[in-house]
């Protein structure tokens, strides 16, 4: 047995709980029940409690709520993981086992593909609103994929996205919906990547740390978890996330912090004009400033608020059950110096998180410091 195999037979054995976030397991590789999978994948696991959650593209960030929630109860170690497998059926395919997380009764049939046309509805709200032209959107396109190449983790690492190929449709970049209307506002390029991947972390009490042989200038704190959920069945303000605003105002007002304090950020970035909007939930951009924050560099990996440093769910890829904990795990590489060719520069202070389930309907917002 080597050290590190050794290592982590300890360090499983110390679990109180743990807490795996997945979407629609049971439909693309016909497993549910994944908290026995977890339980299973390790026997210093064997008979720890452990449970699935599922909150769409937000069942990562939830299962750290989980997790949160089971150390203010008494727990010291909580394991979270987050995974997805979605590659094993067509993008059509896929696209009717994604669309679970809308209201499948009322939308399914908007387009084969339900959220690419959702989110091509809210591309077509936001710059009407705004005056915000299809460049002005494209922009976020090229810093993903840019931030991306600089990523040896990323889906799309070895891929380049200039201007000129992401404002304007083309034969390599095709507006690719069935629906009329929304179809010539979404492009390939708008697009986050249909990904398999995997995550998981520890969270704990100090307590826990101590047991683990960690010191706190070795982790991350959490400083806030707020969770927002908005109604299923009914739409609200297509250019705006006003339940990623709640759930940011709510964690701003826990941790006693304001947009202006924050210097890395993690967004749920599940298509382009997503970015922008999410960006403006947090309070960096006044609202349809989004892609102004972009174009100002304020964005950018050497900017004052560096959002998405390792190609977001556009560049880096959207294995949906593992984004959640990917993006808090982000944070924490780039408050570590840990993130290479992508690192900001310097040791980020404080941070935050957004994961966003369905078409703004489950939100978690975490904001963290570095205690190193």
């Amino acid at each position: 047995m080597t050290q590190a195999a050794a290592s982590l037979d300890a360090d499983l054995g110390l679990v109180d709980k743990s807490y795996v976030g997945n979407f629609v397991g049971e439909l693309f590789v016909n497993q549910g029940h994944l908290g026995a999978a977890l339980a299973g994948v390790h026997p210093a696991l064997a008979n720890k409690p452990s449970m699935r959650v599922e909150g769409a593209c937000a069942s990562g960030g939830l299962a750290m709520a989980c997790g949160v929630d089971a150390l203010k109860a008494g727990a010291d170690v909580a394991l979270i993981a987050g995974v997805e497998v979605q590659t094993t059926a067509s993008a059509r395919v896929g696209g009717d086992y994604l669309a679970r997380a809308s209201d499948y009764a009322r939308q399914r049939s908007i387009d084969d593909f339900t959220f690419p046309a959702l989110f091509a509805r809210r591309t077509k709200a936001y710059r009407e609103a705004f005056g915000v032209s299809e460049a002005d959107i494209a922009h976020a396109a090229v810093k993903a994929y840019a931030n991306a190449n600089k990523n040896p983790l990323a889906h799309m690492r070895a891929t380049t996205v200039t201007l000129e190929h992401a404002s304007a449709a083309s034969e390599r970049n095709p507006n690719f919906l069935s629906h009329e209307e929304y179809s010539p506002y979404l492009k390939v390029t708008d697009c986050s990547q249909v990904s398999d991947g995997a995550a998981a972390m520890f969270l704990c009490t100090e307590e826990g740390l101590a047991k683990l042989g960690l010191k706190p200038q070795d982790c991350v704190e959490i400083l806030g978890l707020s969770q927002a959920t908005s109604s299923l069945y009914e739409d609200g303000d297509l250019s705006s996330l006003a339940t990623t605003r709640v759930a940011a105002q709510r964690a701003y007002a826990a941790t006693g912090l304001a947009p202006s304090d924050m210097q890395v950020a993690e967004v749920h970035d599940c298509f382009t004009v997503t970015e922008l909007m999410m960006t403006e939930a947090l309070g960096f951009a006044e609202p349809g400033q989004g892609s102004q924050l972009i174009q100002s560099g304020a964005s950018q990996i050497d900017g004052r608020i560096p959002v998405n440093t390792g190609g977001g769910l556009v560049g880096f890829g959207h294995p949906v059950g593992a984004t959640g904990v990917k993006q808090a795990l982000e944070i924490f590489r780039q408050m570590k110096g840990r993130c290479g060719d992508y690192q900001v520069p310097g040791a980020p202070g404080l941070g935050i998180t957004a994961n966003m389930g369905g078409d703004d309907k489950t939100v978690v917002v975490g904001v963290y410091k570095n205690l190193g």
